[in-house]
Protein backbone atom coordinates (compact mmCIF):
# COMPACT_ATOMS: atom_id res chain seq x y z
CA UNK A 1 0.00 0.00 0.00
CA UNK A 2 2.57 2.42 -0.87
CA UNK A 3 0.61 5.69 -0.83
CA UNK A 4 -1.61 4.43 2.04
CA UNK A 5 -5.26 4.66 -0.07
CA UNK A 6 -7.83 2.72 -0.37
CA UNK A 7 -7.41 2.12 -4.09
CA UNK A 8 -3.40 1.07 -3.43
CA UNK A 9 -4.70 -1.71 -1.57
CA UNK A 10 -7.74 -2.63 -3.91
CA UNK A 11 -10.10 -2.43 -1.48
CA UNK A 12 -13.21 0.03 -2.28
CA UNK A 13 -14.76 2.38 0.35
CA UNK A 14 -17.70 4.28 0.81
CA UNK A 15 -19.00 7.37 3.05
CA UNK A 16 -22.60 7.45 4.43
CA UNK A 17 -23.97 10.19 6.78
CA UNK A 18 -27.84 10.86 7.61
CA UNK A 19 -29.52 14.55 7.69
CA UNK A 20 -31.85 16.07 9.41
CA UNK A 21 -31.85 19.42 8.96
CA UNK A 22 -28.32 19.43 8.39
CA UNK A 23 -27.91 22.68 5.85
CA UNK A 24 -25.27 24.49 8.26
CA UNK A 25 -22.87 21.38 8.57
CA UNK A 26 -23.42 19.23 5.50
CA UNK A 27 -21.08 21.15 3.27
CA UNK A 28 -17.70 21.40 5.34
CA UNK A 29 -18.60 17.71 6.15
CA UNK A 30 -18.60 17.24 2.39
CA UNK A 31 -15.38 18.68 1.19
CA UNK A 32 -14.01 17.68 4.20
CA UNK A 33 -14.55 13.62 2.48
CA UNK A 34 -12.67 14.89 -0.66
CA UNK A 35 -9.32 15.05 1.11
CA UNK A 36 -10.02 12.07 3.68
CA UNK A 37 -8.58 9.56 0.92
CA UNK A 38 -6.05 9.33 -1.34
CA UNK A 39 -9.20 7.98 -3.77
CA UNK A 40 -12.16 8.54 -5.23
CA UNK A 41 -14.63 7.50 -2.47
CA UNK A 42 -18.85 7.51 -3.03
CA UNK A 43 -20.62 9.18 -0.43
CA UNK A 44 -24.56 9.20 0.50
CA UNK A 45 -26.62 11.27 2.07
CA UNK A 46 -29.48 9.54 3.53
CA UNK A 47 -32.20 12.20 4.53
CA UNK A 48 -34.66 11.61 6.94
CA UNK A 49 -37.45 13.75 6.01
CA UNK A 50 -35.84 17.15 6.68
CA UNK A 51 -37.84 20.44 5.92
CA UNK A 52 -35.04 21.41 3.38
CA UNK A 53 -34.76 18.36 1.81
CA UNK A 54 -34.72 20.33 -1.30
CA UNK A 55 -31.36 22.49 -0.48
CA UNK A 56 -29.61 19.57 1.08
CA UNK A 57 -29.86 17.37 -2.14
CA UNK A 58 -28.89 20.71 -3.96
CA UNK A 59 -26.05 20.98 -1.15
CA UNK A 60 -25.09 17.02 -1.60
CA UNK A 61 -25.38 16.61 -5.83
CA UNK A 62 -22.63 20.04 -5.95
CA UNK A 63 -20.42 18.27 -3.58
CA UNK A 64 -20.56 15.16 -5.78
CA UNK A 65 -22.57 13.03 -3.44
CA UNK A 66 -25.74 10.84 -3.52
CA UNK A 67 -29.02 11.75 -1.81
CA UNK A 68 -31.29 9.05 -0.62
CA UNK A 69 -34.26 10.95 0.02
CA UNK A 70 -35.92 8.46 3.01
CA UNK A 71 -39.69 10.11 2.68
CA UNK A 72 -39.75 9.67 6.76
CA UNK A 73 -37.61 9.84 9.97
CA UNK A 74 -36.36 6.89 10.11
CA UNK A 75 -33.88 7.80 13.06
CA UNK A 76 -30.15 7.58 12.54
CA UNK A 77 -29.33 3.58 12.69
CA UNK A 78 -32.30 2.67 10.12
CA UNK A 79 -31.16 5.58 7.80
CA UNK A 80 -27.71 4.53 8.10
CA UNK A 81 -28.76 1.25 7.31
CA UNK A 82 -31.00 2.50 4.07
CA UNK A 83 -27.94 3.79 2.96
CA UNK A 84 -25.46 1.38 3.31
CA UNK A 85 -27.99 -1.17 1.20
CA UNK A 86 -27.69 0.89 -1.68
CA UNK A 87 -24.12 0.57 -2.02
CA UNK A 88 -22.11 -1.27 -4.92
CA UNK A 89 -21.25 -5.17 -3.81
CA UNK A 90 -17.46 -4.79 -4.33
CA UNK A 91 -17.65 -1.69 -1.31
CA UNK A 92 -15.43 -2.99 1.40
CA UNK A 93 -15.22 -0.35 3.78
CA UNK A 94 -18.11 1.68 4.95
CA UNK A 95 -17.36 5.14 6.87
CA UNK A 96 -20.46 6.10 8.85
CA UNK A 97 -20.44 9.40 10.19
CA UNK A 98 -22.49 12.21 11.47
CA UNK A 99 -22.71 15.37 9.31
CA UNK A 100 -22.03 17.56 11.96
CA UNK A 101 -18.06 16.41 11.78
CA UNK A 102 -15.25 17.34 9.58
CA UNK A 103 -12.73 14.94 8.47
CA UNK A 104 -8.77 15.53 9.05
CA UNK A 105 -7.29 14.64 5.58
CA UNK A 106 -6.64 10.71 4.84
CA UNK A 107 -8.67 10.11 7.87
CA UNK A 108 -10.23 7.40 5.79
CA UNK A 109 -7.40 6.00 4.73
CA UNK A 110 -5.79 5.58 8.18
CA UNK A 111 -8.48 3.56 9.51
CA UNK A 112 -8.93 0.88 6.05
CA UNK A 113 -4.97 0.81 7.02
CA UNK A 114 -5.30 -0.32 10.37
CA UNK A 115 -8.53 -2.41 9.66
CA UNK A 116 -6.98 -3.78 6.50
CA UNK A 117 -4.08 -5.15 8.84
CA UNK A 118 -5.99 -7.37 10.97
CA UNK A 119 -8.62 -9.47 10.40
CA UNK A 120 -9.69 -9.38 14.07
CA UNK A 121 -10.59 -5.67 13.61
CA UNK A 122 -14.47 -5.38 12.64
CA UNK A 123 -14.61 -1.70 13.22
CA UNK A 124 -12.10 1.30 13.38
CA UNK A 125 -12.69 4.81 15.55
CA UNK A 126 -10.56 7.68 14.63
CA UNK A 127 -9.90 10.73 17.70
CA UNK A 128 -12.26 12.78 17.88
CA UNK A 129 -12.14 16.40 18.87
CA UNK A 130 -14.39 19.40 19.97
CA UNK A 131 -14.59 22.38 18.23
CA UNK A 132 -12.21 23.87 21.17
CA UNK A 133 -9.63 20.73 20.42
CA UNK A 134 -10.47 19.10 23.44
CA UNK A 135 -10.67 15.47 22.61
CA UNK A 136 -14.15 13.45 22.71
CA UNK A 137 -15.05 10.05 24.39
CA UNK A 138 -15.58 8.38 21.39
CA UNK A 139 -14.22 4.85 22.48
CA UNK A 140 -15.72 3.38 25.31
CA UNK A 141 -16.22 0.23 28.02
CA UNK A 142 -19.73 -1.62 27.12
CA UNK A 143 -21.99 -0.13 29.94
CA UNK A 144 -23.19 -2.42 32.65
CA UNK A 145 -26.53 -2.75 34.36
CA UNK A 146 -24.60 -2.09 37.69
CA UNK A 147 -22.86 0.58 36.10
CA UNK A 148 -26.07 1.66 34.58
CA UNK A 149 -28.10 2.20 37.60
CA UNK A 150 -25.84 3.80 39.92
CA UNK A 151 -25.26 6.30 36.90
CA UNK A 152 -28.76 7.11 36.53
CA UNK A 153 -29.41 6.81 40.43
CA UNK A 154 -26.44 9.30 41.48
CA UNK A 155 -25.72 11.07 38.59
CA UNK A 156 -27.85 14.17 39.19
CA UNK A 157 -26.96 14.07 42.37
CA UNK A 158 -23.88 13.11 43.53
CA UNK A 159 -21.74 14.17 39.64
CA UNK A 160 -18.23 12.05 40.93
CA UNK A 161 -20.18 8.86 41.90
CA UNK A 162 -17.78 5.67 40.79
CA UNK A 163 -20.28 4.66 38.90
CA UNK A 164 -21.00 7.57 36.42
CA UNK A 165 -17.12 7.54 36.49
CA UNK A 166 -17.26 4.28 35.07
CA UNK A 167 -20.40 4.62 32.92
CA UNK A 168 -18.38 7.85 31.25
CA UNK A 169 -15.15 6.25 31.11
CA UNK A 170 -13.16 6.40 27.91
CA UNK A 171 -9.57 4.92 28.23
CA UNK A 172 -6.45 6.56 26.79
CA UNK A 173 -6.98 8.72 23.97
CA UNK A 174 -3.04 9.47 22.91
CA UNK A 175 -2.45 5.42 22.10
CA UNK A 176 -4.39 2.77 19.29
CA UNK A 177 -6.39 0.71 21.89
CA UNK A 178 -9.25 -2.06 22.36
CA UNK A 179 -12.41 -0.60 22.78
CA UNK A 180 -15.96 -1.90 23.37
CA UNK A 181 -17.95 0.49 21.40
CA UNK A 182 -17.34 3.84 19.11
CA UNK A 183 -19.01 6.23 18.54
CA UNK A 184 -21.15 6.46 16.23
CA UNK A 185 -20.56 10.06 14.95
CA UNK A 186 -18.09 8.83 13.26
CA UNK A 187 -16.69 5.17 12.73
CA UNK A 188 -15.24 2.76 10.03
CA UNK A 189 -16.69 -0.75 9.77
CA UNK A 190 -16.20 -3.74 7.65
CA UNK A 191 -18.99 -3.88 4.99
CA UNK A 192 -19.32 -7.66 5.22
CA UNK A 193 -19.38 -7.47 9.01
CA UNK A 194 -21.86 -5.03 9.04
CA UNK A 195 -23.87 -6.76 6.85
CA UNK A 196 -23.72 -10.10 8.75
CA UNK A 197 -24.93 -8.57 12.01
CA UNK A 198 -27.59 -7.14 10.40
CA UNK A 199 -26.29 -3.10 10.97
CA UNK A 200 -27.75 -1.10 12.55
CA UNK A 201 -30.70 -2.19 15.45
CA UNK A 202 -33.32 -0.04 14.31
CA UNK A 203 -35.32 -0.85 17.16
CA UNK A 204 -32.78 2.83 18.32
CA UNK A 205 -34.19 5.30 17.03
CA UNK A 206 -31.57 7.64 18.69
CA UNK A 207 -28.56 6.74 20.83
CA UNK A 208 -27.07 3.41 21.44
CA UNK A 209 -27.42 2.02 18.15
CA UNK A 210 -23.67 2.38 18.20
CA UNK A 211 -22.71 0.74 21.69
CA UNK A 212 -24.96 -2.44 20.60
CA UNK A 213 -23.78 -2.47 17.33
CA UNK A 214 -20.26 -2.47 18.99
CA UNK A 215 -21.04 -4.91 21.47
CA UNK A 216 -22.73 -7.22 18.85
CA UNK A 217 -19.27 -6.72 17.05
CA UNK A 218 -17.38 -8.41 19.91
CA UNK A 219 -19.63 -10.87 20.88
CA UNK A 220 -18.78 -12.43 17.28
CA UNK A 221 -15.48 -12.25 18.19
CA UNK A 222 -14.56 -9.50 16.72
CA UNK A 223 -12.47 -6.20 17.91
CA UNK A 224 -13.82 -2.45 17.92
CA UNK A 225 -9.96 -0.61 17.85
CA UNK A 226 -9.90 3.16 18.19
CA UNK A 227 -6.92 4.77 16.43
CA UNK A 228 -6.02 8.15 17.14
CA UNK A 229 -4.03 8.54 14.06
CA UNK A 230 -6.92 9.31 11.98
CA UNK A 231 -8.54 12.43 13.48
CA UNK A 232 -12.34 14.17 13.05
CA UNK A 233 -13.62 16.99 14.62
CA UNK A 234 -16.94 17.06 15.87
CA UNK A 235 -18.29 20.62 15.52
CA UNK A 236 -22.21 20.03 16.06
CA UNK A 237 -25.30 21.31 14.78
CA UNK A 238 -28.30 23.52 14.65
CA UNK A 239 -30.68 20.42 14.22
CA UNK A 240 -29.49 18.35 17.33
CA UNK A 241 -29.26 21.80 19.65
CA UNK A 242 -32.81 23.08 19.25
CA UNK A 243 -34.44 19.59 20.20
CA UNK A 244 -32.50 18.70 23.31
CA UNK A 245 -35.62 17.51 25.17
CA UNK A 246 -36.68 14.81 22.70
CA UNK A 247 -32.76 13.87 22.65
CA UNK A 248 -32.87 13.69 26.32
CA UNK A 249 -35.75 11.29 26.68
CA UNK A 250 -34.58 9.29 23.55
CA UNK A 251 -31.16 8.85 25.11
CA UNK A 252 -32.74 7.66 28.63
CA UNK A 253 -35.47 5.26 26.34
CA UNK A 254 -32.51 3.75 24.27
CA UNK A 255 -30.15 3.27 27.76
CA UNK A 256 -33.16 0.89 29.11
CA UNK A 257 -33.35 -0.69 26.07
CA UNK A 258 -29.65 -1.69 25.58
CA UNK A 259 -29.27 -2.48 29.33
CA UNK A 260 -32.70 -4.55 29.81
CA UNK A 261 -31.51 -6.63 26.14
CA UNK A 262 -27.92 -7.32 27.11
CA UNK A 263 -29.08 -8.39 31.09
CA UNK A 264 -32.83 -10.24 30.31
CA UNK A 265 -32.67 -13.30 32.73
CA UNK A 266 -35.91 -13.32 34.17
CA UNK A 267 -34.32 -13.16 37.82
CA UNK A 268 -32.88 -9.89 36.54
CA UNK A 269 -36.12 -7.98 36.42
CA UNK A 270 -36.40 -6.23 39.81
CA UNK A 271 -32.75 -4.89 38.46
CA UNK A 272 -34.64 -3.51 35.40
CA UNK A 273 -37.40 -2.15 37.42
CA UNK A 274 -34.75 -0.42 39.19
CA UNK A 275 -33.23 1.16 36.10
CA UNK A 276 -36.54 2.24 34.46
CA UNK A 277 -37.93 3.87 37.53
CA UNK A 278 -34.16 5.91 38.03
CA UNK A 279 -34.54 6.31 34.57
CA UNK A 280 -37.55 8.16 34.28
CA UNK A 281 -36.68 9.96 37.87
CA UNK A 282 -33.45 11.55 36.21
CA UNK A 283 -35.03 12.30 33.26
CA UNK A 284 -37.56 14.65 35.35
CA UNK A 285 -34.79 15.77 37.67
CA UNK A 286 -33.20 17.07 34.02
CA UNK A 287 -36.22 18.40 32.95
CA UNK A 288 -36.69 20.62 35.38
CA UNK A 289 -33.03 21.56 36.54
Amino acid sequence: MSDGSAAAAGQRAAIVTVSYDSVDVLPPFLASTRAASASTVDVVVADNDSAEAEALRRIAEDAGARFLELGANLGYGAAANRAVATLDADVRWVLVSNPDVVLEPLALDRMIATAAADSSIGAVGPRLLEPTGEVYPSARLIPSLRTGLGHAVFANVWPGNPWTRRYRQDGDHSVRRDAGWLSGACFLVRRDVFDRLGGFDEGYFMYFEDVDLGWRIGRAGLRNVFDPTATATHIGGTATQSSSERMRRAHHESAYRFLAGKYSAWWLWPLRVALRAALAVRARATHTG
